[in-house]
């Protein structure tokens, strides 16, 4: 018979091991979904010389779709007038948002010359529950390019709403800087605007 201080050292370690496969299952989800779009990119880039602009964005719309949360990412962006939109402004702004988003990736991963990724599979927890996902971009150069991805989970799923260059450069602040000149002298209409000329001239 086991004594019962040794049974209750063992329940409690076990307790504490079921405890702890939730949060680990979680950390393992959220460099999943980086990895998911870094082989999307990867695969785009193979296939450059036998695709076209259009066949890239076919490619790869349907995943940068499903791994970043453009809604929340557009509302980022917009900043604090983002609350006092009516909600036909708000739809056309994520959609306009989201075209550009992807025909970006489409232009920018076009050609393969070797490239690969590296996805660091223990992400950093942050103390509000968002992750951060360490991934770099081997190009052939001596050091390779950093993106870091900030994660959070919503519905069931970890997806991106940042990504960092080099660790610091943050592309949602960079694109609020961006648009703001556009946002206080036109508004919303303009930024759509803005954003459609800017996906036109990426299929060009």
């Amino acid at each position: 018979m086991v004594p019962r201080r040794l049974f209750l050292i063992l329940a409690a370690s076990v307790a504490g091991l079921t405890l702890q496969l939730p949060v680990r299952a979680e950390e393992g989800a959220a460099p999943a979904t980086a990895r998911s779009l870094c082989d999307a990119l990867l695969t785009a880039m193979r296939r450059g010389a036998s695709l076209d602009f259009a066949g890239r964005l076919g490619l790869l719309a349907p995943e940068i779709r499903q791994d970043l949360d453009l809604a929340f990412m557009t509302r980022i962006v917009v900043g604090p007038s983002w609350r006092t939109l009516p909600p036909a402004d708000r739809q056309q702004l994520v959609d306009a948002f989201s075209d550009y988003s992807v025909a970006t990736y489409a232009q920018r991963f076009k050609s393969y010359s070797g490239e690969r990724f590296e996805v660091d599979p223990a992400p950093a927890l942050q103390a509000d529950g968002d992750a951060i996902v360490h991934t770099k971009l081997f190009t052939g150069d001596p050091n390779p390019v950093q993106l870091d991805y900030l994660m959070r989970k919503g519905d069931g799923r970890w997806r991106i709403i940042d990504v960092y260059l080099n660790g610091t450069i943050s592309e949602l602040a960079a694109r609020r800087s961006e648009y703001s000149t556009t946002l206080r002298q036109g508004g919303a209409a303009a930024l759509v605007a803005l954003l459609r000329q800017k996906t036109a001239e990426l299929s060009r």
